[in-house]
């Protein structure tokens, strides 16, 4: 005969639950937990239609509407992505093949088509440049792979409302664009809602915040992304108006000749 649970049991079996999660959540490393942000499923590949919003110290704002590509090849991924908009940056293009090997430096292409001409970006340029005028460097575009930093606990905060482990990761490198970020990282999503980026000379330059997070057919996706310049006092505005997840997509799209021919639909 099947025993019959009654409230109170049902109530003691979710406290015990909790405490037993809460248990396992207390003892992840660092390293642990930016490897579940990083191994957290976002499909096998994805295009997004995004507008990038440029604010200056005056307020004065520039808007641009860029066509995004993305695939995952194992644990390596490629994207391009081409400006639609407006007239004097439409056509350029961006390719990037991003490596898990923390070796390997990423590949990456810019493409100006008023000059006709790719642009290799590498070393210095990729991790101080910034990507066509915005507050978001090369570098900052891609990823890092979990092993080019040192990871530890700092904290946990509650952050709109939700519970995040605060995350201190350090460069192993000695010339890395930042000595240190933070990252407070949302624990029911695993996605980061606030980055501190600071400077050779310890001090804070630039903040990320994510937003408008919610699930697009079934992956946790940040529909806003937020950098702000504390020097310059310049924000970039990345929003995301539609994403697709796991479309026909071809490798050949992820090659400079494709960047060399411009916009795809």
């Amino acid at each position: 005969m099947k025993k019959e649970t009654t409230g109170a049991s049902r109530i003691i079996l979710v406290i015990c639950g909790f405490f037993v999660v809460t248990n396992l959540f207390s003892q992840l490393t660092g390293r642990e937990i930016i490897k579940m942000v990083d191994d957290n499923p976002d499909g096998e590949n994805r295009k997004s239609l995004m507008t990038m919003e440029l604010i200056n110290h005056r307020g004065a704002t520039r808007e641009r509407t860029i066509l995004s590509y993305s695939m995952d090849l194992g644990k390596d991924s490629k994207s391009i992505m081409f400006f639609q908009s407006p007239a004097d940056v439409k056509g350029t293009g961006f390719l990037s093949w991003q490596y898990d090997d923390p070796d390997r430096d990423d590949d990456k292409w810019l493409y100006l088509p008023a000059m006709k001409k790719v642009r290799r970006i590498s070393g210095s340029s990729s991790r101080n440049e910034n990507f066509m005028g915005s507050d978001f460097t090369y570098d900052d575009m891609g990823g890092r792979n979990v092993d080019e930093d040192e990871h530890s606990i700092v904290g946990e905060e509650s952050l709109d409302g939700f519970q995040c482990w605060v995350i201190e990761s350090k460069p192993l490198e000695s010339d890395a664009a930042y000595t240190r970020t933070v990252s407070w990282i949302r624990q029911d999503a695993l996605i980061p809602v606030k980055v501190e980026f600071y400077d050779r000379m310890g001090e804070l330059l630039k903040t990320l915040l994510a937003s408008d997070i919610t699930k697009e057919a079934g992956f946790w996706t940040s529909r806003k992304l937020e950098m702000s310049n504390h020097k310059s006092n310049h924000r970039s505005i990345i929003a995301m108006e539609s994403i697709e997840y796991n479309i026909a997509m071809n490798e050949s799209l992820f090659t400079v000749p494709s960047l060399e021919r411009g916009l795809i639909e």
